[in-house]
């Protein structure tokens, strides 16, 4: 089955690549510390194993946006992978939000409810951009 997608779906799914290219750098350097703030604590508590989830994240995060960036055949099975990461890391939202966590430039309530919000964005524009949406409805 081909799968196009317009000038406009490439421009977004390049830019949400180039996104997830930077949100990895910044998992593995710049903002690590941050990012072990979002693991939730239900997972673990030990910090080896904190820095280990913000390492791999970053890496898969890394893969993401290289994989978006470059497109090809596999982008629409990319978009599903990366839509189901958003919600496999979403927990780590919720954490954020309910331990009141202050990271990622998110020091209010508003703020940390916001970014909640924002993740339906991000699994519909993973899902837009790579044409796998229009695969969903013609299944």
């Amino acid at each position: 089955m081909k799968n196009n997608t317009s000038i406009s779906q490439n421009i977004f799914r390049v830019l949400l690549g180039l996104i997830m290219l930077y949100i990895g750098i910044a998992h593995l350097s710049f903002r690590r510390i941050e990012f072990q703030a979002q693991v939730p604590v239900w997972l673990t508590t030990d910090e080896f194993w904190i820095d280990f989830v913000v390492v791999v994240s970053g890496y898969i995060e890394i893969i993401f946006g290289i994989m978006m960036i470059i497109g090809g055949k596999l982008k629409a099975k990319t978009g599903i992978a990366l839509a189901a990461f958003y919600i496999i890391i979403f927990p780590g939202n919720i954490n954020q939000y309910i331990h009141e966590i202050d990271a990622l430039r998110l020091y209010s309530e508003k703020q940390r409810i916001l970014r909640l919000l924002f993740q339906p964005i991000l699994v519909f524009w993973a899902l837009w951009s790579t044409g796998s949406l229009r695969l969903f409805f013609k299944k």
